[in-house]
């Protein structure tokens, strides 16, 4: 079966800052993949670049057809296919349109003739009372602006849809909500969706399939149960340390603490992550080629695609602190 989304080799560039460097991942059909990292490491960069609001080189195909032009139509029509919900629904409806505007300006061709049958079936569709139809983006909470970005989305009946940190700005309760209602038209609609977040706990509880992101790579990928039951990069280890447990006193094991108050990426040929790792040369004076061999080239070789010398060496297994995967 061919993917919903494929992605490869795909680079982002600002100047001079290599933002997103050779990424590559599949979207299965029907299924949610999960992009998580932290600040910085270019899971939102590489969505757009995926719906074409950056510029990239690589390839880019939304089912059987190719994206990656930049500029033509084949591609533009192509990039219709996909949807994104970003962040901050403040800022990404217009606050001069009514709800009803703003959903329906995202209406696919099929549905213009019908547009106000359309735009009350997309409002409760997202649990939106559709008397808010003349309502305006201000008057709303942020949960309920969040939906109609939502409806907004489904408008174009998009065969994959980009859900950016959708709920970072949200309440907890909120953020629940959302979450639900997410699972639900997934499941209900079929849809393929790329989630982006830097929360291990959402992605376990959302995706199928999890890609970890730094410093503009793929470091891991694969299964979510698989690469949390047996991470091998650790960088990947240092998120998980920093999930919660209920009973916790300290939010952050050490060695989240020691990776996130880490300078940045190293520089040099070697491993990005070497200056941060608890198993590189800074604690094995041995492990010399992680300061004079990208582990990158041999990727592809190794479990869960790490990008890793060791990674063949599984890291002891740790407790699972994060929701039970989805069923």
């Amino acid at each position: 079966m061919t993917a919903a989304l494929t992605v490869a080799d795909l680079d982002v560039r600002y100047g001079p800052v290599h933002a997103v460097r050779s990424v590559s991942f599949e979207l299965a059909a029907g299924s949610v993949l999960g992009l998580v990292g932290e600040s910085g490491s270019g899971k939102s960069t590489t969505a757009r670049a995926v719906v074409g609001l950056a510029p990239s080189t690589g390839t880019i195909r939304i089912g059987d057809q190719d994206a990656s032009s930049a500029g033509g139509r084949a591609a533009r029509q192509a990039r219709r296919r996909v949807q994104m919900i970003f962040q901050d629904s403040r800022s990404s409806l217009d606050p001069r349109f009514t709800v009803g505007q703003c959903v329906a300006e995202g209406l696919a061709a099929g549905d213009r003739a019908r547009t106000g049958d359309r735009v009350r079936e997309l409002l409760e569709l997202v649990s939106l009372d559709p008397a808010l139809v003349r309502s305006r983006p201000g008057q709303l909470s942020g949960g309920q602006r969040q939906r109609v970005a939502i409806a907004r989305a489904l408008a174009a009946r998009p065969d994959v849809l980009i859900a950016d940190e959708v709920t970072a700005s949200l309440d907890v309760s909120v953020q629940a909500v959302v979450l639900n209602l997410l699972r639900r038209l997934q499941a209900d609609l079929g849809l393929s969706m790329l989630f982006i977040s830097h929360n291990l706990a959402v992605v376990r509880y959302m995706c199928d399939d999890m890609a970890v992101m730094f410093n503009g790579r793929v470091v891991e990928q694969g299964p979510v149960g698989d690469v949390i039951a047996r991470t091998e990069h650790p960088y990947t280890r240092s998120l998980l340390a920093a999930v919660p447990e209920v009973g916790q006193h300290r939010l952050l094991s050490d060695a989240a603490i020691e990776a996130s108050a880490a300078s940045s990426p190293a520089p040099g040929p070697g491993c990005d992550y070497r200056l941060r790792c608890p198993v590189g040369p800074a604690v094995d004076p041995e492990r010399e080629i992680c300061v004079t061999t990208d582990p990158g080239p041999g990727s592809a070789d190794r479990v869960h695609g790490a990008v890793c010398h060791f990674a063949a060496a599984r890291l002891s297994p740790l407790p699972d602190p994060v929701p039970a995967a989805r069923r």
